[in-house]
């Protein structure tokens, strides 16, 4: 049977949120059990006569008739979403209510409330993250804990605690509440971490999470389709995924190695998605804030329109950088920023903006800070002191993809 695992997870965040629409917030636990069901039919069923013409489809049917099924026998109706519990309690009014709540704009409207659900102000960011990835995007809690280094039963009581919550607002966020500017502000963040978790994150898997971007790409692109949720900080953010997805099929090579941004073939980064992020990006130019994401995106768009590293424009993306420091200040943007100085300057002066970066300290567990260091001083001639900084950082590699990246360039300072 050949289909993808991304299609299932797809699947199940789009067929979890509309059952939830039909059964209510206090029965995301029955949402699920259903959709597992669903998938579970499908499997048995797919291996026995080979995929259907429509897979989706035919998930939604099942679901759907499962969903009727149990409203007409539990009357779960009694609890589910209150603008449609006088539509579920009459059989008259059952099918064309579900029938409705299964059509393609219904399911997009469910997945939006969703995602705006999951990103309650009681909630914090990290349960946030986790409740979108565990419910919108299909992922158990084993794979969520990798993701993010935490603990399995951490996971699990955070996603607890957190379907609690959501259960005592009694119904999906109402996209037209008072409250939608904040809550898109949070649905953006989460988005944005989301995806950086799968382009450079701290799984203990790997380096690179391409089902991460991806699941964070296909909710961007759901936000920004509809009219009322576009707005420049939106664009912004689906133009730097865009933007940096078009990178991702040169980050690793063949062997699934790790590949250093200044040595990654260009003639294979993604010119098509180059194209639609700067189409965005130019979008996101027509408000007055001026947001991270649209400084992040501007320096993704520095880099992709370089053909050669040597071609980029070092003076503008430390210019960049200094405008993101201004706005968002952090240990991490102050190591790029000294990356770009070195570039523009040389090594020596990237040293010496490294020694002044504020709570250096909060980069101590970090790998790419003694990494950093030790490129420097490798382009220095520095070769033993380049080789113990590339040391340092293979003890704090959190990966194999780190760790193999690391100790090539621990092999590059003995060739020297």
């Amino acid at each position: 049977m050949d289909i993808e695992e991304h299609f299932f997870r797809h699947e199940f965040g789009r067929i979890v949120a509309t059952l939830t629409r039909l059964f209510g917030v206090r029965n995301i636990a029955l949402a699920e059990d259903v959709t597992q069901d669903a998938f579970c039919r499908a499997m048995e069923t797919w291996k026995l006569r080979g995929l259907p013409k429509n897979p989706s489809a035919w998930l939604m049917a099942t679901a759907k008739n499962r969903a009727l099924d149990i409203l007409r026998r539990e009357r779960t109706a009694r609890v589910s979403e209150p603008e449609l519990t006088r539509f579920l309690e009459s059989e008259w009014t059952l099918v064309p209510t579900v029938e409705e709540a299964f059509s393609a704009y219904a399911v997009k409207d469910s997945q939006l409330r969703m995602m705006f659900s999951c990103c309650h102000p009681r909630l914090s960011e990290a349960a946030q993250i986790a409740l979108i990835l565990h419910i919108l995007c299909g992922f158990n809690v084993k794979e969520i804990a990798q993701a993010f280094v935490s603990s399995h039963a951490g996971i699990e009581k955070r996603i607890t605690r957190a379907k609690k919550i959501l259960a005592e607002s009694t119904k999906l966020f109402d996209l037209a509440d008072a409250d939608f500017p904040s809550r898109l502000s949070s649905v953006l963040q989460a988005l944005y971490l989301l995806f950086n978790e799968g382009y450079h994150g701290s799984s203990p898997e790997a380096a690179v999470r391409m089902d991460l971007c991806q699941e964070a790409m296909l909710l961007m692109n759901l936000l920004i389709e509809q009219p009322a949720l576009i707005t420049p900080q939106s664009y912004a953010l689906a133009a730097l995924m865009y933007l940096n997805a078009a990178r991702l099929p040169t980050r690793l090579d063949g062997s699934g190695n790790l590949v250093s941004f200044f040595e990654q073939d260009r003639s294979l980064w993604n010119h098509n998605l180059i194209a639609e992020g700067q189409a965005l990006l130019n979008l996101s130019a027509s408000g007055t804030e001026l947001t991270k994401y649209h400084i992040e995106a501007a320096i993704a768009s520095t880099h992709t329109s370089a053909a050669r590293s040597e071609d980029t424009d070092w003076k503008q993306i430390v210019s960049l950088y200094d405008m993101l420091m201004a706005i968002h200040p952090s240990p991490v943007i102050a190591l790029n920023r000294t990356i770009a100085i070195a570039q523009l300057d040389g090594p020596e002066r990237g040293l010496q903006e490294i020694c002044v970066i504020h709570d250096l300290h909060r980069l101590s567990a970090y790998p790419f800070y003694p990494a950093t260091l030790g490129e420097l001083e490798l382009r220095r001639g520095n070769y033993p002191v380049a080789k113990a900084h590339f040391s340092t950082a293979l003890s704090l590699a959190r990966n194999p993809m780190e760790r193999n990246f690391l100790q090539r360039r621990i092999d590059t300072c003995k060739e020297s």
